[in-house]
């Protein structure tokens, strides 16, 4: 049966902060791909292996224990040594891995022979020092010298680097055994002897350097570290709504999704604070604009600190003035913040770099939405200057020609080509496959500026700002009306992919025309087209919305955005048809999203799967290369949830309007925590034949719980 089959990655990763470690599934690391321990932007960890008696182990199974633990079980193949052969399959060796900044591993291995037998433990080890990017892209942009040295007295294999007042070391220290060991070349050899029956066991911690900062790994062995990470994991479980349904794996997927965002903490203080996701691991071990503020906007029912995080990290680094080797502006958000060798010595531009066409737009919706879940003046006390710059960076440089609509095109000689959320190279496409070269108007950024203008005109009424209201409003019209005049292609009963450099659309169909409707700058009655386009058979893969057309020249279900389905842009598209009441087509994107989610291992959604079409007997195809976890995938599993509950907050008012439209999978679901203002509401959703109802169970705190028909629910404006 499909539910028996699991799909799953070719790596073992292991991640915490801003260390992650990445190897082959036998734990090995290879430096032909791109594996490695990773802190900082930095790879110290490029080359490891373990091997007896020269002869590499036989992996049996390998699995995490945690996002920061993973256990390797190994048997030996048949081997030579000092007296007579060993048989194969005779000794057990198992390595226990968990991180926190660097890395502690523990080695047992038993002799299961009925003899003793010699052994020569050997374990392979070398870093390049490689920055992130180099390791990402093949290529090394930096010749480094690496200074090695063996330190006898506490068994430590070290290796440095450095470049004017940048240094890189690595260290590898062995304790807790009974052994002694030795070095040749880069490898660390323990000469053994056992018994029948007996054990060895020995530590090993790898611990990056970094400027003279030490990042150490779990001081205990595995089992203790383990323990901690659980005790860790349950205070923050405690803090998030708890979301339980009919559906068990939906259940199972929503738990998943709790534990891969805890476990994409970048720095994490009290549960119940403010704090920022990394985009995803393993590449994406960073603060990213538009992956932090989607993810914000998709979790505020679940726990408000990721969009507090999202909103005070992103203000910090809002660009002052302008910087053409990082496509700044004043007032613009940051795309990406990197702080590796490259960074550090201007060799890439992201200290921050600016190059994203949308983050700026999305910073003031995700503080109105904000503002709804918590009504705190606080936070519009905080963060409203910031999103009035963000405002003013929308029509002085987001409009770079005037033309009342968002370009971009980059300034630096090392940016991003194209800087919506399609930023690949290749993923921006006419109709015939060629590609489009900027400046390019996309149709999302339309939507995203006429929601946001919207949202800002509602933050001013509430502070009696009137005029700045209607000037908004106005300004919403107008630009609600050119789009439609402008994007629409009448033909497809969908909108252009965007406008080229001559104004001309681009008229290839993409899952971006989906995010129109999320921001509701559609006509109501153009909707149900759009829909119905997004979810005809060419776009529809049964898993999800592909992101192009597979009647497209250039599609390709294993392209990063020409043809894979992303389960985020799946997210806001169902949150559009729900928004313009098309329930139904809200709930089967969930369903094929959820659907693929049970499915791979652990109940993980991707960054993206594959485009390839759904049948009986198939699965959806891991894409190589995404991030596993990646946070506004495992955001989006709640989002759908709340989708589908029609959840619609208004904190300042202290109400909580709720609008089930449950679909036939799903008889129930029940909330508990959800925090609105300074109350909680515990909140059970039901369907019978024909509708679904609310009941609250709990309420603390001066909330009106609203509840709502789908009908009464505002569609397009």
């Amino acid at each position: 049966m499909l539910s028996e089959i699991k799909v799953g990655p070719n790596i073992a990763t292991i991640n915490c902060g801003r260390s992650f470690m990445v190897s082959g599934l036998d734990g090995c690391i290879r430096r032909t791909v791109e594996h490695g321990l990773f802190s900082h932007d930095v790879r110290f960890l490029s080359h490891y292996r373990y091997r007896i008696n020269g002869r590499t182990w036989k992996l049996v199974s390998s699995s995490p224990l945690t996002y920061t633990a993973v256990r390797f079980e190994f048997t030996n193949p048949a081997l030579l040594s000092a007296d007579e052969p060993i048989p194969k399959h005779v000794l057990g060796f198992t390595v226990k891995r968990s991180i926190v900044g660097g890395v502690h591993e523990d080695f047992d291995l038993v002799n299961y022979h009925g003899r003793p037998v010699h052994l020569t433990f050997e374990l392979e080890l070398g870093t390049d020092f490689a920055d992130l990017f180099e390791v990402r892209s093949h290529y090394v942009r930096v010749p480094r010298s690496v200074r090695t040295s063996w330190h006898e007295g506490d068994q430590r294999f070290s290796c440095e680097y450095a470049r004017d007042t940048y240094a890189a070391r690595f260290h590898c220290q062995f304790t807790r055994t009974s052994s002694r060991a030795r070095r040749r070349g880069h490898a660390v050899l323990f000469d053994l002897v056992l018994d029948p029956g007996e054990s060895w066991h020995v530590c090993a911690h790898l611990t990056p350097e970094l400027d003279g900062v030490v990042y150490p790994g779990p001081p205990a062995c595995s089992h203790a570290s383990v323990a901690e990470r659980e005790g860790f994991i349950q205070r923050w479980r405690g803090v998030f709504a708890d979301t339980r349904t009919s559906d068990d794996a939906l259940t199972h997927t929503l738990g998943r999704s709790v534990d891969d965002l805890i476990s994409l903490l970048l720095d994490a203080g009290a549960p119940d604070e403010p704090c920022v996701l990394s985009a995803g691991v393993p590449w994406f071990v960073a603060l990213f604009g538009r992956d932090a503020l989607i993810s914000g906007l998709q979790t505020l029912p679940l726990h408000r600190g990721f969009a507090l995080g999202a909103l005070g990290a992103l203000a910090a680094y809002q660009a002052e003035g302008s910087d053409d080797y990082r496509d700044a502006d004043p007032g613009k958000i940051l795309h990406e913040l990197r702080t590796g060798e490259l960074a550090r010595f201007g060799q890439i531009p992201h200290t921050p770099y600016y190059g994203s066409a949308d983050a700026t737009i999305l910073y003031p919706i995700l503080l109105h939405e904000t503002y709804m879940w918590t009504g705190g003046h606080d936070v519009l006390e905080a963060y409203l200057p910031v999103a009035e710059r963000c405002m003013r960076w929308i029509d002085r440089y987001g409009d770079r020609d005037g033309d009342g609509f968002q370009e971009y095109r980059t300034r630096s000689p090392r940016g991003i080509k194209h800087q919506g959320w399609k930023d690949s190279g290749d993923g921006t496409v006419y109709a015939d496959g060629r590609p489009v070269e900027p400046p390019v108007a996309l149709c999302e950024l339309q939507g995203y500026v006429y929601d946001a203008k919207l949202r800002m005109a509602a933050l001013y009424d509430g502070l009696a700002r009137s005029a700045d209201a209607d000037r908004l409003r106005k300004e919403a019209e107008t630009l609600r009306a050119r789009f439609n005049e402008a994007f629409w292609l009448e033909d497809e009963g969908i909108y252009a992919f965007g406008l080229d450099s001559r104004k001309a659309p681009i008229t290839s169909v993409v899952s971006n025309t989906g995010h129109c409707l999320w921001s509701g700058i559609v006509p109501a009655d153009r909707a149900p087209r759009v829909i119905a386009r997004l979810l005809a058979e060419d776009m529809w893969s049964g898993w999800g919305i592909r992101t192009l057309s597979a009647a497209h020249p250039a599609f390709n279900p294993f392209a990063y955005q020409r043809g894979a389905v992303w389960p985020h842009d799946n997210l806001l598209i169902a949150a559009g048809c729900r928004r313009y009441g098309d329930v139904d087509a809200a709930a089967r994107i969930t369903r094929g999203i959820l659907d693929a989610a049970a499915v791979f291992q652990r109940y993980r959604l991707p960054e993206l799967l594959g485009g390839q079409a759904r049948n009986s007997l198939g699965f959806p195809v891991q894409y190589l290369g995404a991030n596993i976890p990646q946070g506004w995938a495992a955001g989006s599993t709640f989002a759908f949830v709340h989708v589908l509950l029609g959840l619609r907050a208004d904190a300042p008012h202290q109400r909580l309007y709720v609008a089930p439209a449950l679909p036939a999978w799903l008889d129930w679901v029940e909330i508990r925590n959800l925090r609105v203002g300074a109350s909680r509401a515990t909140l059970r959703c039901t369907r019978d034949a024909s509708r679904s109802h609310v009941e609250v169970l709990d309420v603390v705190g001066p909330l009106d719980v609203v509840p709502e028909t789908p009908a009464q629910r505002p569609g397009g404006r």
